[in-house]
């Protein structure tokens, strides 16, 4: 039988990660892996998370299963941290997965059962396992303009005119904040006609929001999730606690079937615990519970937030602090796009080429498509790159 197996791709940002550890440099920077971390590279246990598990510790009496859609405290204290009452509890149905990744896996699982013939329309970058989900699954993927290479920046006008080929019957798959790879995000008013424009095709949106809290607060990265779904007869959300959090290994997320009927959660809610006995049963538990007692306690959500808006503000200072040295350094103001991004990641829009010449010359990892984690920076490795991005002519 496995002597029929054929070796996969590799993927891209697990074969950087090896190739970083074999690099010898004292000196090497990792640009790649999508963590946050600290002034002193330590990804860091959040204070509300150390104190949730040690009183998880002292108090937990049992280990036994929770439910296939895990602890519906967990899903209530998401939904309200991600929705925040912009449609009624009893509108959303919910289940806990293995991470953000689990949870998109489930809402293309549950969007291929429901209509097997739609059509998923993916911004053109996105999360590359987006596209490895969509076609493992073989699933019709239809990418839409969205980064300009030019102005790093969105290509809004490209992304409305490919969406408008949406029809009744396809998703739309939309990052909610700090999008993924490029950092570059739409604005209030651009959300605004893509619900005039969902509204008009029929289309369902399917929302990854993946880093809340990391671009520029808690409740505006969450505007616009809120604002789709409050405006549409039916949308998807996949969140994860992987990042906000910082609890990675844990794989907490939630998967959010949401409609304007009341009377049609049940028979979601039903459709996604199926879908979970399919594929694990019963989802992890140990994050889930901790995220619902930091969200439901006064002293540790205020710490958390405190803890979450330093990370957020450490991140903003390095995109500032890099595109002031760049500015210095080139004598033009054309990275100041990198300001401008938001959340982990920003893309610089140069050739795969260039990308291996800093690496090869300098030590510096990054995503070939040059997508770099800002979050992989500190004050004083911050010249270090901005130098090797100039000596390399981007």
């Amino acid at each position: 039988m496995f002597e029929t197996l054929k070796p996969r791709p590799a993927d891209s940002i697990l074969t950087l990660m090896q190739t970083f550890k074999d690099d010898p440099r004292p000196n090497k920077l990792d640009l790649g892996v999508g963590v946050y971390k600290d002034a002193t590279g330590l990804t860091p246990v959040m204070r509300a998370v150390k104190a949730a598990e040690k009183t998880l510790w002292e108090t937990q009496d049992t280990k036994v299963y929770t439910g296939l859609a895990g602890d519906p405290a967990f899903s209530d204290a998401m939904i309200a941290l991600v929705l925040d009452g912009a449609v009624p509890r009893d509108n959303v149905a919910a289940v806990a997965t293995p991470g953000g990744t689990g949870a998109v896996r489930q809402a293309f699982e549950l969007v291929r059962m429901a209509r097997p013939e739609a059509r998923v329309f993916v911004s053109d970058p996105t999360w590359p396992n987006h596209i490895s989900i969509l076609n493992y699954l073989n699933m019709d993927v239809v990418r839409y303009r969205y980064f300009d290479e030019d102005s790093r920046g969105v290509n809004f006008s490209g992304m409305m005119e490919d969406l408008a080929d949406a029809k009744a019957g396809d998703v739309i798959l939309l990052h909610g904040c700090c999008h993924n790879p490029t950092g570059a995000n739409l604005n209030a008013t651009e959300w605004k006609s893509v619900v005039d424009l969902l509204l008009k095709t029929g289309a369902v949106p399917m929302i990854d929001i993946a880093y809340q809290g990391f671009g520029d607060g808690l409740e505006e990265d969450a505007a616009a999730t809120r604002l789709v779904a409050s405006s549409v007869p039916e949308c998807i959300i996949a969140a994860s606690c992987s990042k906000n959090f910082g609890i990675y290994r844990e794989r907490t997320g939630l998967l959010m079937a949401v409609s304007q009927h009341s009377a049609a959660r049940k028979l979601h809610q039903e459709t996604l615990a199926f879908l979970n006995r399919q594929n694990y049963s019963f989802p992890p538990d140990h994050g889930a519970r901790v995220v619902t007692m930091i969200l439901n306690d006064d002293t540790l959500r205020a710490d958390w937030m405190a803890e979450l808006e330093e990370v957020r503000n450490n991140m903003l200072g390095l995109r500032s602090q890099l595109a002031r040295e760049l500015q210095r350094l080139s004598g033009s103001d054309r990275f100041g796009y990198i300001a401008q991004h938001r959340g982990m990641f920003s893309r610089l829009g140069t050739t795969p080429e260039k990308v291996e010449e800093m690496r090869a010359k300098n030590g510096i990892y990054m995503v070939s498509d040059s997508r770099m984690n800002i979050a992989g920076l500190n004050a004083e490795t911050v010249p270090v790159l901005a130098k090797a991005i100039i000596d390399a002519g981007i």
